[in-house]
């Protein structure tokens, strides 16, 4: 138990004080756009290139690992929309950020930063893989269903451009690619430039950490959906564990990556679903209400999945 408090504290520890810091200084929002552009167009691209780059180009090929998570995460997804469109009746639009609320988690910010500490270096290629390929295919789903809403105005031909655009120039995903290509091709790096980018890696998953808890301070309870009863479980214990059957159940994978997209899939629900509410109109005070919840109730459930690995409870 010492060592998944070990674990937890310092990952925890640092949303925290961000969160205690936010609400003691009492900032205003702007205040931290700088130090997002610095997380998402700095610190966490070095970390995926660093990453990916330093690994043997055959561990980032496998397809069948990123396709069985891909497919166990939407079948999540699917779930939530049915349940949202033809048992509680919503719209088109409002189903899609709920079924984002239970599949989307927090694998930017906080699933590296977990990972590598709770697994260690072994897990850095399946995460790199999932962060990447999962947000990309987010990036492509959200615009496409919210246009089949009638909530995207733009023509058929723009979107798809816009799209293409938003995932080929995402920063993650340039810097995957850009790793990809470095361990493809056996470039060797210069010394100085691993020191670089080793020094910006370093600083990711704490200023990403702490962003998160300054985040959730700045955005108070005001509204929970009734539709937090199954998005939470569904979020925080369901997807998990579906992702560990299927990926169980295909087999063939290391125990680490088979872990590293548990911890993953065991996330709270990402800020980016706000983001994605708040871009068309749609469920953004139920979606702020719905990561702040999934990541207070986090702490617990994170924790049991962490024990469960580091027990053999869950063997891979």
């Amino acid at each position: 138990m010492a060592d998944i408090v070990s674990l937890l504290l310092p990952f925890f520890g640092l949303i925290l004080i961000g969160y205690i810091a936010a609400k003691a200084t009492k900032q205003p929002a702007e205040a931290l756009g700088w130090l997002n552009t610095f997380i998402i167009y700095a610190a966490l691209p070095a970390l995926f290139f660093k990453l990916v780059s330093r690994t043997p180009f055959e561990d980032l090929t496998r397809l069948d690992f990123i396709a069985t998570d891909l497919a166990a995460t939407y079948s999540i997804f699917i779930v939530l929309f049915a349940i949202g469109r033809w048992v509680r009746g919503n719209s088109l639009a409002d189903c899609t950020i709920q079924s984002f609320a239970g599949a989307y988690g927090n694998i930017g910010y906080m699933g590296p930063g977990l990972a590598l500490l709770a697994l260690g270096e072994d897990a850095a290629v399946p995460v790199a893989l999932i962060v990447c390929l999962e947000n990309a295919l987010h990036f492509i789903m959200a615009p496409a269903l919210m246009a089949a809403a009638g909530d995207d105005r733009r023509s058929r031909g723009q979107l798809v451009f816009d799209i293409a655009r938003k995932v080929a120039l995402h920063p993650f995903i340039l810097s995957t690619a850009l790793g990809f290509a470095a361990a493809a091709f056996h470039i060797d790096q210069p010394l100085a430039f691993q020191r670089f980018v080793d020094y910006l890696a370093q600083a990711a998953a704490p200023c990403a950490l702490f962003a998160m808890g300054v985040t959730l301070a700045l955005r108070p309870l005001k509204r929970i959906p009734a539709e937090i009863a199954y998005i939470v479980p569904a979020k925080l214990i369901i997807h998990p564990v579906v992702v560990y059957l299927a990926l169980t159940a295909v087999g063939g994978f290391e125990p680490v990556w088979v872990y590293a997209a548990v911890l993953l899939a065991a996330l709270p629900t990402a800020t980016n679903v706000f983001v994605i509410g708040q871009q068309y109109g749609v469920w953004q005070e139920r979606a702020s209400a719905t990561i702040l919840i999934t990541t207070l109730l986090s702490v617990a459930t994170v924790s049991l999945f962490l024990i469960a690995i580091k027990s053999g409870f869950l063997p891979a």
